[in-house]
């Protein structure tokens, strides 16, 4: 495949490259951002391929980016054949991060991401299921998956699911020794398993929604983690009530293990988004994912 870019861009992206940065490689340069926006789009359509990953807040290489990179230390020939291997790149492949919710279960109980990669085995999948909130640019993953209200406005947000709704629920055994909460501010009588997404945070408030308008509740939990397997298991034991998406309880509603409490308190709200920045030249592995994302549903 014979490929048709302006070599003096390669300079400029590198400055990219090296400052991580477009302002800083625009003043190493001596020419506008605007110019070193341009340039870094010219070039990356002339190849097809996205080379950096850009949002408001941070600019890294993306895996193509850092394979054009690692050559241009070498001779123009082999830099010539690096420019027309990106270029005809179409398969997906690589190493594909994602940085995903703890509480998103309908991609980490297995089939979502089971068939994806059966249907691409050329893409390697790193998953790191997290609750702290950050750029995922500059951490370094391709995309992330969390509840649609919490993504940032510069990124493209694509279904992962429908809407979902929290769920309350204790053990049938627990609700015959202490009742059953008629009203969320009864929960601070009962004993309660609660959740933070870092030890650095106060414990989730509890949110309800009561004639349209929308409250939450500081339980007090007698138990408070990271972890919600273990706010399962626990609430599973008879341990108290816990609160989370009802996806996470399902299959335990539906054998009778665990009671949904407090229902007409907690309204349906927008579900999970897979999350990536910009819409241009989507490496195909990440292109991929996308299209697998919008036909699961």
């Amino acid at each position: 495949m014979t490929i048709n870019i302006d070599l003096n861009l390669l300079p400029l992206f590198a400055a990219v490259a090296e400052e991580s940065n477009f302002r800083a490689a625009a003043d190493r340069l001596g020419v506008t951002r605007s110019a070193v926006s341009q340039g870094m789009r010219r070039l990356e359509d002339g190849l097809g391929v996205t080379l950096v990953t850009r949002t408001t807040r941070s600019v890294r290489l993306t895996e193509a980016g850092e394979r054009l990179y690692a050559t241009l230390s070498q001779p123009m020939a082999d830099i010539g054949d690096a420019l027309e291997g990106l270029a005809g790149e179409e398969r997906p492949r690589g190493m594909l991060k994602l940085a995903v919710t703890s509480i998103a279960e309908e991609v980490l109980s297995g089939p979502f991401l089971v068939s994806f990669a059966e249907a691409h085995p050329e893409v390697t999948l790193d998953v790191t299921v997290t609750d702290e909130e950050f750029d995922i640019v500059a951490a370094g993953f391709d995309a992330g998956v969390r509840l649609g209200e919490v993504i940032e406005m510069d990124m493209i947000a694509v279904p992962v699911t429908g809407d979902q709704r929290e769920a309350a629920v204790a053990t049938p055994g627990y609700i015959a020794a202490h009742g059953a909460p008629a009203h969320p501010r009864d929960l601070v009588r009962h004993r309660c398993i609660g959740w933070r997404r870092a030890t650095n945070v106060a414990p989730h408030r509890w949110e309800f929604v009561e004639n349209g308008v929308a409250f939450d509740v500081a339980v007090d939990p007698y138990v408070t983690t990271n972890d919600l397997w273990l706010m399962l298991r626990m609430a599973l034991s008879g341990g108290g009530i816990t609160f989370a998406t009802s996806d996470t309880f399902r299959p335990y509603l539906e054998r009778g293990e665990l009671v949904s409490l407090l229902e007409d308190f907690l309204p349906p709200f927008p579900g999970f988004f897979l999350y990536y920045p910009q819409r241009r030249n989507l490496a195909p592995k990440l292109r991929a994912l996308v299209d697998h994302t919008r036909n699961w549903r």
